[in-house]
């Protein structure tokens, strides 16, 4: 079958050569196929050289068919990777471009934002991107600016793969530094994006929310309010989005339009729009979760007034959930969103639900609304929740209890120096708290001090903290791990606050303890007062006197300035 095909391509290869097809192939052997002066042997040789030329020109080519597809993405990719280094030569060499400028440079790469490798089209982008972050568009002329405008539309059309970030990167920094002289492009720009915005792919339709999100700053700025006012009413029909990634970037985008806008000129209505937010918080998707929890934290901060106290109130308690997301960034924009939400509601109203919900018997709801009472005590001054939180630990309920110590922990670490101002009122329910029976109760407490020995460092409260001090270091011994680490974090702290010279007055009585497992608690103290504080201790060894052989006394230490 081999024989038959390669004979089959002889032939055709001989009548090209006839015909003059492949005349450029051999122009040493020109006019070898006449009849009367060459063989039929020569003819064959001038055809098997044509072939074996073919080949390499074909290997050349790499014809991919037969091969796996994740394969040929590689293969293709790797081509795409050799076009990089040139681009990436011309990327890292800044001094050039500058004093060639940005018009000489733009001009060569906008040809490529068409080519057909999608892969290099990136690469294309990301270079134009890193230069006209560089360089500005000041030198560019008008033929130009349209080219590359033409060029970057032709990008965002032909997208097909699911990274979009060179895209609407690029199209974000170039629309972002030609400012105001962009805007008799804008409109063609948004029709673009509102068409793929409807478009069956779901890629199609996240990449365009993606590019409204970057460029809402430049339509403000070009005066286009009445296309991000669309552009918001188009988004807001989409909220019903099935697939989590697209209703993220729809999230996202809106975020932006609603950052740009303000909150009074804002279309939809932000009365409109926040119930609509209420339902997809809780989704489980982080993207979805994030976006959301970040727009709802805006409008609460800004225009809270806008909505009824009861939706907000609603949407406080669908928060709490959040607050145990496994994502930081989640946590963190949850934490803020709630303190805006707090704020614009008002401490009472929050701190009655939440409070009643220390009572239910799951650990991880407790957990999460501790964290929200410290969170309402940091947005709405601690003064507002203190009361009731002190009042709620004289309930004799395990749960209750620990609940009001871990709000009080995470408040202190929330609220920093600003506790030197609660300090005395809080210390009568940590003392209770570490003389408690219960593991959970010293551990608690230990934690806070620890966090209130940090927060109130040089703010003249020593007196407060070596009393909670008194009351911390008969838990060194402790054989809970968890108990034991809290309470040497809580003792590091009042190193912190105290000086290391008083925690050693401590640590003295032990060190030389003829119990081997008393020694060990002391020294591993003494450790850390000698590893972070050994010029502090330096005051506080006992002086010994000379005994004529050996000079104890060194001078230059007593002296101070």
């Amino acid at each position: 079958m081999d024989n038959l095909d390669e004979e089959i391509r002889k032939n055709q290869l001989e009548r090209k050569v006839e015909n003059g097809e492949l005349a450029s192939f051999g122009e040493k052997y020109a006019g070898q196929f006449d009849k009367d002066i060459y063989t039929a042997e020569d003819k064959d040789k001038y055809v098997d050289e044509v072939i074996d030329e073919d080949e390499n020109e074909d290997a050349e080519k790499e014809d991919y068919s037969g091969l796996h597809p994740a394969t040929i993405q590689r293969r293709r990719k790797e081509e795409a990777d050799a076009r990089e280094n040139e681009m990436d030569e011309m990327r890292l060499q800044g001094g050039s471009m500058k004093r060639v400028g940005a018009q000489e440079v733009i001009q060569r790469l906008v040809p490529c934002m068409k080519d057909e490798n999608e892969w290099f089209r990136y690469m294309v982008l990301n270079s134009i991107r890193d230069v006209i972050g560089l360089l500005g568009t000041s030198d560019l002329d008008t033929r130009l600016e349209e080219q590359l405008i033409d060029g970057l539309l032709f990008a965002f059309q032909e997208q097909a793969g699911e990274d979009a970030s060179a895209v609407v990167n690029c199209f974000g920094t170039v629309l972002k530094m030609l400012g105001v002289r962009a805007k008799p492009y804008m409109s063609e720009i948004t029709d673009k994006i509102k068409w793929r915005l409807g478009g069956r792919n779901a890629n199609v339709r996240m990449q365009a929310a993606d590019l409204i999100a970057r460029i809402a700053p430049s339509l403000k700025q070009c005066g286009e309010e009445n296309a991000l006012k669309n552009m918001g009413k188009v988004l807001y029909e989409y909220l019903g989005e099935e697939y989590p990634d697209v209703l993220g970037s729809i999230l996202g985008a809106l975020k932006s339009i609603v950052n740009v806008m303000g909150m009074e000129e804002m279309e939809p209505p932000i009365r409109d729009l926040l119930p609509r937010l209420t339902p997809i918080l809780r989704n489980r998707h982080e993207k979805v979760q994030e976006n959301c929890i970040d727009l709802v934290g805006r409008i609460a901060d800004r225009g809270s007034e806008f909505v009824p106290a009861k939706e907000w109130s609603r949407i406080c308690f669908d928060l709490l959930d959040m607050l145990n997301a496994k994502k930081k960034s989640i946590r963190r924009t949850t934490v803020n969103t709630f303190g805006y939400i707090a704020k614009a509601l008002g401490p009472q109203d929050v701190m009655y639900t939440l409070l009643n919900n220390l009572k239910v018997q799951e650990r991880q709801n407790r957990l999460c609304t501790s964290i929200a009472i410290a969170i309402v005590a940091e947005a709405c001054e601690p003064f507002t929740v203190l009361p009731s939180l002190m009042n709620e630990y004289r309930l004799p309920e395990m749960n209750v209890q620990n609940g009001v110590l871990k709000a009080m922990s995470f408040m202190f670490e929330y609220i920093g120096e600003t506790a030197s101002n609660y300090i005395y009122a809080c210390i009568p329910v940590l003392e209770d708290a570490l003389m408690d029976r219960d593991l959970i109760h010293r551990q608690q407490a230990s934690a806070a001090i620890s966090h209130l020995a940090v927060g109130v460092y040089g703010e003249g409260c020593e007196d407060g903290i070596q009393h909670l001090l008194n009351y911390v270091f008969p838990n060194i011994f402790e054989v809970s791990p968890h108990l034991n680490k809290a309470v040497l974090a809580a003792i590091e702290s009042c190193r912190l606050a105290l000086g290391p010279p008083v925690v050693l007055m401590y640590v003295l009585q032990g060190l030389f303890h003829p119990a081997r497992r008393v020694r060990e608690v002391y020294w591993k103290i003494y450790n850390n007062l000698y590893i972070y504080g050994a010029d502090a201790l330096t005051m506080a060894y006992p002086r010994l006197e000379d005994d004529g052989v050996n000079t104890y006394r060194r001078e230059y230490i007593e002296m101070f300035i």
